[in-house]
């Protein structure tokens, strides 16, 4: 099966929707325009239930098959948040709110979606139930956490879950997905040496923090580079350093701080395990004391592998075999749709954004062309899901 005929002709229209949530993104939890218009165009669509403020401002739809309520239900998650970035694509639709930008496609995630619902509660040529999921706080609030805590599973007996993301420099026109570990754990950390402070010009009477601070940027690296399997991805990024407050000063603090990342639970162990080590050893060797905040944050995204290959297979349908990786690299970045695929089975799958700037980065936007080839797979992975064969 190619590209969905309905949602071809209506490519304009859904690019449309996309190109006003552009202009009116919003962040985190405080996506209440966003899921207004969502929840508005589901109602339009005919869906035979529409819930808002699951988890503060998501919302979600239901849309029950040829056989009415009852059977199977399979979830289709799409993230509506933006992020705190001034644009810089001097776009028709650019943002017109200051600060914020949809600098991650999240406006394209939810007009794909919104548009494999139109065509979903038109045909309804399936058996079961789809449920709608449009998340808030993707980036960095676990809105998806937030659902599940509002009774998103408990509420609805959603028993497959899927999600997909755009990724440039992937073509578009196609698309990527691996069994296992395919987005990474996004843990976070905050070292402060504790010295004493005092006069520059007299650093023997006091226990200087910031040399304790230099040696931890330094010892740090050596998790991924010297404790950590070389076969298994790690990633320990000392992203922030502060200290001091004039120049004859010695602080009495030194605070150090980053992220972990990784695509194996044990890799994700050895990082907070060497990191706590590193950091008491040093300032215990400097004289220092020293506080350590390590914050497990989204877990890895682990796509079951029977479902991977599931969505392979559906992509296959749209856009041909040859144009669907089925074992493409994974990306360290981070992904609460994990939360989501920790208590149901279900995969996380890429979608070409094509030569487009990287994700987060304030020349980005998200691909009109995709949009055909992303809500015509929803709306195959669906019907394939939800079929009595």
């Amino acid at each position: 099966m190619p590209v969905n005929n309905r949602i071809a002709e209506s490519q304009p229209e859904i690019a449309a929707w996309r190109h006003h949530l552009h202009a009116n993104p919003e962040i985190l939890y405080d996506v209440v325009d966003t899921a207004a218009f969502v929840a508005g165009k589901l109602r339009e669509f005919g869906c035979d239930e529409v819930a808002t403020g699951i988890g503060r401002t998501g919302v979600v739809g239901l849309i029950h098959g040829r056989g009415g309520a009852g059977g199977p239900v399979i979830g289709l998650r799409a993230d509506m948040d933006a992020l705190p970035i001034v644009e810089e694509t001097g776009l028709a639709y650019a943002s017109g709110r200051p600060g914020a930008m949809h600098a991650c496609g999240h406006d394209g995630h939810t007009a794909m979606l919104l548009g494999a619902a139109r065509s979903l509660a038109e045909s309804r040529a399936f058996d079961g139930t789809v449920a709608l999921i449009f998340q808030p706080a993707e980036e960095g609030g676990a809105g998806a956490k937030a659902m599940m805590e509002d009774g998103l599973f408990a509420r609805w007996p959603i028993g497959r879950v899927f999600g997909m993301h755009n990724r440039p420099g992937l073509a578009v026109g196609k698309f990527g997905i691996r069994a296992g570990g395919i987005m990474a754990s996004t843990d976070e950390f905050i070292i402060t040496v504790k010295g004493r402070g005092g006069h520059a010009a007299l650093p023997h009477s006091t226990v200087d923090p910031i040399p304790v601070a230099a040696a931890l940027v330094q010892a740090l690296q050596t998790i991924a580079g010297r404790n950590a399997d070389p076969l298994k991805s790690l990633v320990v990024s000392v992203t922030q350093v502060h200290a001091g407050f004039a120049h004859n000063v010695i602080p009495d603090t030194a605070v150090v701080s980053g992220t972990a990342r990784s695509l194996d639970p044990a890799m994700r162990d050895l990082a907070e395990e060497r990191l706590r080590g590193i950091a008491a050893g040093i300032c215990a060797a400097h004289g220092a004391a020293v506080d350590i905040d390590f914050d497990r944050n989204y877990p890895i995204t682990i796509n079951d592998a029977a479902e991977a290959s599931f969505c392979a297979a559906v992509a296959g349908e749209i856009v041909g075999p040859a144009n669907v990786d089925p074992d493409i690299a994974p990306m360290m970045a981070g992904e609460d749709f994990s939360y989501m695929l920790e208590e149901k089975p279900g995969a996380y799958i890429f979608i070409g954004n094509g030569d487009s700037a990287s994700l987060h980065n304030p020349a980005y936007d998200f691909c009109d062309d995709a949009i055909a080839f992303g809500a015509s797979f929803w709306v195959r992975l669906a019907e394939r899901a939800l079929s009595r064969n």
